[in-house]
């Protein structure tokens, strides 16, 4: 297994985070990811790597996200800093946002207002843009680009530790921590070196939305997620049972939106029913965006799944014997991180 770890995150850390009705200290942060990297350290289960400086990464980028957005996130710190100089010690957070199908707000002349553009690009205030953001990303999409080749060259698992996390972003917006979707980069170059099936099988307890709709119209990947029902979980907007993809991609999304406080032997049943549709599907590699924050001591989460369920969590994946690419995304109980992260892989591997 090669793992391909994002050396730059850390220059992504933000200071402040909209979480209910309130200003407060960020829950993704850099030391998620040093507790995997600790835990990696104690219990090796692959090659630590980082990514190559040759990689096509600009082209995959452009793949999955739109240029506009891509420009945007390249100069926003800049735009945001030649507003006040005060604000180079500030996060840049949106406070307006256009309503979609809302025929009093349009949104086909872009505004030059920086205030404004961030609230275009973003869909919550939750997701602090600071001066590393778009560095760290961008790595971590390498990461993701990196373990997505590896696979497609014979590698028959890799795992890219991304941080900042990426399932949220679409095609034009950032969101949930997430600016680039690494998942869909993953899948988007597997796709591109002729693999005619793809799975994804998300099991972060937040709907990976950003994925689901960059993937809405495709019958080639194949989008399956297991999350917190978003009638009352993040991202609210987007996870029902009834979406099922739309034109040539109807039939080939499957949302499995489960009630707070599911417990692991309802959620390890529905992982089954899941893997048994992809089985269906016959497909040629699997992406998992790894989240952890259906760990029970999750503090923004509400499923019970224990960190010795993990090591099952993997063999289960394992058990579908496809090429598979790991994605990291979401896992809020910091000091756990690692040990749940690692379970997973360990879980993987023993099969």
């Amino acid at each position: 297994m090669k793992i391909f770890s994002n050396q730059l995150h850390h220059l992504h850390k933000g200071r402040q985070e909209m979480f209910r009705g309130r200003l407060v200290d960020c829950h993704e942060v850099p030391q998620r990811l040093e507790h995997v990297l600790s835990e990696l350290e104690r219990r090796p289960v692959g090659e630590l790597l980082t990514p190559s400086g040759d990689l096509p990464l600009d082209e995959a980028l452009l793949r999955v996200h739109s240029p506009e957005y891509l420009t945007f996130l390249s100069t926003a710190w800049d735009e945001w800093v030649s507003l006040s100089p005060d604000n180079v010690s500030r996060d840049a957070l949106p406070s307006v946002w256009p309503l979609p199908g809302n025929q009093a707000f349009r949104t086909d002349r872009p505004p030059l207002n920086f205030a404004a553009k961030l609230g275009q690009y973003a869909f919550d205030a939750g997701t602090p843009l600071m001066s590393g953001s778009w560095t760290a990303a961008r790595e971590g999409a390498a990461c993701a680009l990196a373990a997505a080749q590896a696979v497609s060259k014979g590698e028959s698992s890799a795992v890219a530790l991304t941080r900042p996390p990426g399932h949220h972003a679409g095609k034009a917006y950032m969101g949930g921590y997430c600016f680039l979707n690494n998942a869909a980069i993953a899948a988007q170059h597997l796709s591109s070196q002729g693999l005619q099936r793809i799975a994804v099988m998300d099991i972060d307890y937040h709907h990976g939305n950003g994925t689901q709709a960059i993937f809405d119209e495709r019958s080639d990947v194949y989008t399956v997620s297991i999350h917190g029902d978003p009638q009352t979980e993040y991202p609210f907007f987007l996870g029902h049972a009834d979406e099922r993809g739309t034109g040539a991609g109807e039939g080939y999304n499957l949302n499995f939106p489960l009630p707070k406080g599911t417990a692991f032997e309802t959620w390890y049943d529905i992982l089954q029913k899941a893997l048994q549709v992809i089985a269906d599907f016959s497909p040629q590699a699997l992406v998992v965006p790894l989240g952890l924050d259906t760990y029970e001591g999750d503090p923004i989460s509400g499923f019970k799944l224990k960190s010795v369920h993990y090591l099952q969590v993997g063999r289960a994946l394992a058990s579908l014997r496809l090429p598979t690419v790991f994605t990291l995304e979401g896992g809020y109980a910091v000091a756990d991180f690692g040990r749940n992260t690692v379970n997973v892989l360990e879980g993987f591997q023993s099969i």
